[in-house]
This record gives C-alpha cells, sequence and structure tokens, in this order.
C-alpha cells in the first residue's frame, strides 16, 4: 500500500472517529465541489451567513466533515449558485462567496520554473448581503514534512488585508494587547507561554463584518495584518478548511459562531456570586471555618473550592478521609449556609494510584511510539502522571461515572477540570484518535465534553458547570467558566488581564476571569510610591509586600466587571478578610456591589444563551462608527450599561478614560454627564474604579442577600436618561435547567420623551415597577 493511500485512509478514520466524539450530526454534501486545475475547493453553506471552504487535492478529503469543534448542519437553503466568466458564484441574503476562475497555466518562463508553485492555485472573494467585499483568499499551501512519525503537511491560507482592519480573538494571549494586527500568535495551548499560559480557539473576528474559524486543532501559526495579509498556517494537516461567517454587527458573528459550535448554557445563578478558593484547604474544618468567616461577618458568598491534593494518591479520585472525614456531611452544612461546592478533578494518574494499571491495561492513557503510558514531563520537576485519554469515548465515559459515584455522591455540586490544555503536552505522542501533534489543541473540548455529558445524562435536572483551564472551539456548549490560569501576583500580571479576557471573550466564550490576586506565591518588586492601604493585620502575604493589598483591592474591584468573580491563590490567606484592616471594608464594599448588580448579571446571561453575545465586551463591539474604539484594551463594556475602565498602577489614584463617542456619558460615583468621542481624567481612589453608564440604560439594582440561594428582590431600577432604550429582566430558580423552556421575564421600556418607564408585564420578583424607578439626574458641571 502507497504511503499517500495510507495517510489518506489513517485520516478519514480520524474524521470518521471525530465525527463520533464531538458528536457532530450527519452531514450533506457540500453543495458544490470544483476544480480549480486540480485543486478541489468545497463549498457549503450553513446558514446565509455561514459558509465553510475545504480545499484539498483529494475530493474525498474536500467532501469529509469538519474537523471536531462545529456540531451544526449544513444548511444551503437559500443559496444559490452561477456561473460567469469570473468564476462560481454563491449566493445568500447574506454574503455572496466567488470562487474565482483559473485558467489553464501558461507555459513558465525559465524563472518560473525554478520558483514554480506547488500547488494549482485557488483565489475566491467574501462580499457582505449587499455585495461589498469583506475580504479576499489569495492562496493556500501544504507544505510537506512529517510530524510525530507521520508523514504530512503544513497547511495554510493566506487573506487579503486593509490597513484599517482590525484583529481579535484566537483565545487566551496574555502579551497585554487585544488588538492581533501585525502580530505573528502561536495559537496553541501552552501553560508554560512566558507571559502566561495561551490558550487556542481558533476563531478570528474582525472590525469589518467578517469572522473566520479555522478548522483543523493542531497547531496554529496566524499572523493578522502582517505584510498587507493575514496568514494561517497548521503544523498538520492534508486539506485547507474554514468557515466564514458574515454579519451586519459583531453581535451576529458570535451568533453565527453559537449556530455553527453550540449555545453557551446559562451557568447557574451561584456561578455569577463570589466563588472562594485557595491552594490548597488543608482541612474540612478549615474550609467550613472559611464559609462560617463570610457568614459571621455577613459578608455573601455562594461557592466554596475543594482544589487539589484533597485525595490519597494522584488518580485516585477520592477524598482523604484523614483531613475530610466527613465530605457528605460539610457540603450539607455548605448547603444550610445557602452555598454550593465545586472540586477539583485531575486527568492525571500516578503509577501507584488504583486505576493506572487498569487504564494502562485498556489503552486509556497517552502513550509514546512504542506503545509505553507517557509519565510526567522532563521540563518540570513538580510533575508526574499519566493522561487519560479522553479522545477514546471509553475512557471518557469511565472518568466521568468514576467521579459521579466517587465524588458527586459525597455531595459535590461541580467539577473544576483542570489541566485541560492538557498539561501533559501531547507532542510527540499518541492518543487514540492520532497523534498528538495533530490533535494539540483538542483535548479541552473532548474532555470538558465527557463531564458534561455524563452530568447532563446522569443529573439532569442540575444545571451543569465546569472550572476549566482551557478552551476549543465549541467548549463554550459544555458550561464552562474559564480563567487564565496560574498567573503572577504582580501588577504586571493584574495589567494584562484586561487585553487578555477581553480576547478571549471576543473568541465567542463568554465566561472568563482570573484567580483575583493571582495564583502565584505573592512576590513582587517594592512599591514605587506610598501604598493606598496600610497593610497592618493583613496575613495574606510576607510582610515585605507591603502594596499587595492595593493590589489585591484594585484586582478585586475590578473582577467585581468580569463575568466569574473567583478568589483563589497560593498564599497564607485568600479570604477578603485577610488582606488587612484597611482593605477589608473597601473588598467588602466591592463584594455587595457585585451582589447589587445580580439581577442586570443575571439578565445577561440569559441574553447571552440567547443570542451568543458575551457581556464583557471589547469596546470595538458596540462602537464600530469610533475609530478610536477599535485598538483600547483597558477599557471595556460590560453589558450595554456600564463602560470599565480598571486602575493598573501601584500608587495610582486618577487615570484617564476614553468615552467613545456616539453616546453621553454618566459617572456611576457622581452622576456628572460627559459628551462621549473624549478623554477625560477621573478620580480613583482605592474605595473607587473608574465606572460610568451610557446615557440610555436601565439597570437594575439588586436588595442585599447573603447568596443567590435567598430570593433576591429589586431595590431599585435605576434609568440614566438621554435616548429611547429597553432592558430584558429575567429570573429563575438558578440552579435546574428548566432555564432553557423559559423563565420569568419582563421588558422594561424608558421613553426618553416622556420620562417614563413601563414593563411588559409582571415583574419576575413580582413586585410593582413605579415605586422602583430612580431617574437620574446629571450632577452639576456636566460637560
Amino acid at each position: 500500500m502507497s504511503i499517500t493511500k495510507r495517510r489518506r485512509m489513517l485520516t478519514l478514520a480520524g474524521a470518521s472517529l471525530l465525527a463520533t466524539l464531538a458528536t457532530v450530526p450527519a452531514l450533506a454534501e457540500p453543495m458544490a465541489t470544483l476544480d480549480r486545475n486540480g485543486s478541489l475547493v468545497a463549498v457549503e453553506p450553513y446558514a446565509p451567513n455561514i459558509v465553510r471552504v475545504t480545499i484539498a487535492l483529494d475530493r474525498t478529503l474536500a467532501n469529509a466533515a469538519p474537523g471536531p469543534g462545529p456540531n451544526a448542519q449544513s444548511n444551503a437553503a437559500g443559496w444559490t449558485r452561477r456561473s460567469d466568466t469570473t468564476g462560481d458564484i454563491f449566493a445568500s441574503s447574506g454574503m455572496t462567496l466567488t470562487v474565482n476562475a483559473q485558467p489553464w497555466p501558461k507555459a513558465p518562463s525559465q524563472m518560473e520554473r525554478y520558483f514554480a508553485p506547488s500547488l494549482p492555485p485557488v483565489s475566491l472573494s467574501i462580499a457582505d448581503g449587499a455585495g461589498r467585499v469583506l475580504t479576499r483568499m489569495d492562496g493556500w499551501e501544504m507544505a510537506p514534512h512529517t510530524v510525530n512519525g507521520e508523514k504530512t503537511f503544513r497547511v495554510g491560507a493566506s487573506f487579503a488585508d486593509t490597513p484599517d482592519t482590525h484583529y481579535y480573538g484566537l483565545g487566551q494571549n496574555q502579551e497585554g494587547t487585544l488588538d492581533l494586527r501585525g502580530r505573528t500568535i502561536d495559537c496553541r495551548h501552552n501553560y508554560d507561554a512566558p507571559a502566561g499560559e495561551t490558550v487556542c480557539v481558533p476563531f478570528m473576528v474582525t472590525n469589518k463584518g467578517y469572522g473566520i474559524v479555522w478548522d483543523n486543532p493542531s497547531a496554529l501559526t496566524v499572523s493578522p495584518g502582517l505584510h498587507n495579509g493575514t496568514h494561517f498556517q497548521s503544523n498538520v494537516g492534508e486539506r485547507v478548511s474554514f468557515f466564514l461567517i458574515t454579519g451586519a454587527t459583531t453581535d451576529a458573528l458570535y451568533a453565527g459562531y453559537a449556530q455553527l459550535t453550540g449555545r453557551t448554557p446559562l451557568p447557574p445563578k451561584a456561578a455569577f456570586g463570589l466563588i472562594q478558593s485557595k491552594a490548597r484547604y488543608e482541612t474540612q474544618a478549615e474550609l467550613l471555618g472559611i464559609a462560617d468567616g463570610y457568614r459571621s461577618r455577613g459578608y455573601p458568598l455562594d461557592i466554596m473550592v475543594l482544589d487539589w491534593f484533597h485525595w490519597t494518591r494522584m488518580g485516585q479520585l477520592d477524598i482523604d478521609r484523614t483531613y475530610f472525614p466527613d465530605p457528605k456531611g460539610m457540603n450539607d452544612k455548605l448547603r444550610a449556609m445557602g452555598m454550593h461546592s465545586i472540586i477539583s478533578v485531575w486527568p492525571r494518574f500516578e503509577r501507584e494510584s488504583r486505576y493506572y494499571n487498569m487504564l494502562a491495561a485498556k489503552g486509556w492513557l497517552l502513550k509514546d511510539h512504542d506503545g509505553n503510558v507517557v509519565d510526567g514531563l522532563p521540563i518540570r520537576a513538580d510533575r508526574a502522571g499519566a493522561l487519560i485519554d479522553s479522545t477514546n469515548p471509553d475512557a471518557r465515559a469511565w472518568y466521568w461515572q468514576t467521579i459521579r459515584d466517587n465524588i458527586a455522591s459525597q455531595g459535590f455540586e461541580w467539577y473544576w477540570l483542570d489541566e485541560t490544555e492538557p498539561d501533559l503536552v501531547p507532542d510527540g505522542n499518541l492518543f487514540s484518535i492520532g497523534s498528538g501533534d495533530r490533535y494539540h489543541n483538542l483535548f479541552p473540548l473532548v474532555h470538558t465534553s465527557g463531564v458534561a455529558d455524563g452530568s447532563a445524562r446522569d443529573r439532569p435536572n442540575l444545571r451543569n458547570l465546569i472550572l476549566s483551564r482551557a478552551a476549543y472551539l465549541g467548549t463554550q456548549r459544555n458550561g464552562g467558566l474559564f480563567w487564565s490560569s496560574d498567573i503572577k501576583s504582580t501588577w504586571e500580571a493584574y495589567r494584562r488581564q484586561i487585553p487578555t479576557g477581553l480576547g478571549f471573550t471576543a473568541s465567542g466564550h463568554a465566561y472568563w476571569g482570573s484567580d483575583i490576586g493571582g495564583w502565584q506565591w505573592p512576590s513582587g518588586p517594592a512599591a514605587a510610591r506610598p501604598v493606598l492601604l496600610d497593610p497592618a493585620g493583613a496575613t495574606a502575604m510576607a510582610p515585605d509586600y507591603r502594596d499587595y493589598p492595593e493590589l489585591f483591592t484594585r484586582w478585586f474591584a475590578y473582577s467585581v466587571f468580569t463575568p466569574t468573580l473567583r478568589i483563589h491563590g497560593q498564599r497564607p490567606g485568600t479570604a477578603v478578610w485577610e488582606y488587612g484592616k484597611a482593605a477589608e471594608p473597601v473588598i467588602a464594599d466591592f463584594l455587595k456591589l457585585r451582589y447589587a448588580l445580580m439581577p442586570y448579571l443575571y439578565a445577561m446571561g440569559r441574553h447571552t444563551y440567547d443570542t451568543g453575545a458575551p457581556f464583557m465586551r471589547a469596546l470595538f463591539m458596540d462602537f464600530p462608527a469610533d475609530p478610536a474604539a477599535a485598538t483600547i484594551g483597558d477599557q471595556y463594556m460590560f453589558g450595554p450599561a456600564f463602560l470599565v475602565a480598571p486602575v493598573t498602577e501601584q500608587g495610582q489614584t486618577s487615570r484617564p478614560v476614553y468615552l467613545p463617542a456616539g453616546a453621553d456619558w454618566y459617572d456611576y460615583w457622581t452622576n456628572r454627564k460627559y459628551t462621549g468621542g473624549q478623554t477625560v481624567t477621573v478620580a480613583a481612589p482605592i474605595d473607587k474604579i473608574p465606572l460610568f453608564v451610557r446615557a440610555g440604560s436601565i439597570v437594575p439594582i439588586g436588595a442585599p442577600v447573603m447568596s443567590t440561594a435567598t430570593r433576591q428582590p429589586l431595590e431599585s431600577v435605576m434609568v440614566y436618561p438621554g435616548r429611547d432604550t429597553s432592558f430584558a429582566l429575567y429570573d429563575d430558580e438558578g440552579v435546574t435547567n428548566a432555564y432553557r423552556q423559559g423563565g420569568q421575564s419582563a421588558t422594561l421600556r424608558w421613553d426618553d420623551r416622556t420620562g417614563r418607564l413601563t414593563a411588559s408585564g409582571r415583574l419576575p420578583t413580582g413586585q410593582a415597577l413605579p415605586g422602583l424607578v430612580k431617574v437620574i439626574q446629571p450632577a452639576a458641571g456636566a460637560n
């Protein structure tokens, strides 16, 4: 059998397995497969604004299903095809795709013989529904090389650029810049990336009305807008496959991504509250003591987290009864306090653990080319154990069942799937479906899918939640809360979180956060300015890190305005009272603000479920007509109302804030009103975060509660006049999956001319609207 034929058979077998593991439904044939002098171009619509293009030299590969991640059915309804001298033209109400005609190549000149391309050229153009050209694909490539013992290719494609195109997304990159233009992104899961862990979600959005979903799970290099073009190149593949999504707004692009790869579930309401964690609570008494500490102080808290090394050995998937003698009783006590629990479950198995020999015998662990189980990493001394092969459906099923029987049975509701990159890098080794290099970025999808699918089957009435350290196309459908990994506890690391989070949510994954205060042991350079909080009484750090309480407080204030509010870290104490007497009341006030905003937050979560749009939003999403908003990465919108500008410099007590054009803005703290399109310098004392509300906003405010287990009435409905607007208020019991069949909702509408707020029906809380309405009047000095 020839190498080419063998490679083709392996590729098709892998595609078949991937269709099963990624729950991809049976797909229709492409609308057309075109021959461009030997290059085969398959065109496969999925919606009026979504089309897949596949280019290969082999017809079977060109017509094969997408790789893992997308789970939608192809659908050519509303599409037409015609041909003329320019090429083949595929059109719908949302876009026009033209696969350009390619004349038979002329005889090459002497120089052209030396530099002759190895592939028959392919080019195409994409226009919106009105015929405006959005981008072009100018060429594709397949360069042979050997990877992990497999003869394969680097595959890629190049797209046109314009000087005013800006690029966003591609997952998590912690280099500190939102706009990807002019950079080269190493899009691969990499825990050891110098600036902080990178996570690859190969979905790139532009400010020009289109996004590209790159359909290949191997390591990817992307150079957006570099040297007048944008280039994608995957390390392993035998074809080029990508989806183009068009839309008049960025939210239309995110709706397309959700249609293609799956909806983002509404998390349990507790996920919007405070999640308290530490690396690590060593005993049951310590964990319950922290929970009691919140209640005795009157501070809200929703979830307690039991992190790693609660087990007897890594891979036992158990709970050490020496230190946690009654985990079920512990969880019963948490529930009696109105709290829930998350427990960390790792995918690694020490040789001495009870399941290792069974997993190895069944072939359910990552292997090397000799068939030996890969045990640990040579590059870090703190790594031991083998990785469960979650590309194997039997291994995934066993993993969930063992968690269910050993851990869920003890009252733990939700799971923290750590090391979902995975930390045991698969490159050079073998998964059950093929080489670790070919599927480098796949693990987070299959690993979270196993737990999500198992939970849906065995706990159908409990809303799922997974805390996950990495993501891929489609992981949002598994109920993930994602975070930026084990970052340092420094001002620099904190400063990088703002563009990092905005880039991640721009990748179609709405729920992101960071370890508030950083995960690594608190250590940083000496403060350059006087500290803004006296560290007296702080036990969270060594005495010489005098500005750490200030850093934590600024970080916490920022995190109040991120989708996930989670304290975590490798330090002596992490609870809000462990940063000193001066910091505690400031942090507590920010925590209470988070809970006051719960009705607003939960309504945003419902909106994301309904539309796919993130609610932590880089400014380019909402202000496309303002060129200044295109590259700002240290400010953002939090839902439709709030403009957030975190303070990220030690000792800073004011900062400039750009107010986007096209709107007026109220300072949240003073009610002073500003005209958009200008930069203003605002005061930023340690107990305030620069915060503005867009004129023409409705903000529901909740009454104080200790957790989301208590039904929260509205305290007020704040109206910031300036334009007609509406807000969809939503509520439910917050725990079950009944939200999928609906919930309690009412649309609030503000008529700016009459100054009147009305509701479409009964408020979800059962309250009467008129007594709740507070219309904000601009303070003196507005400009």
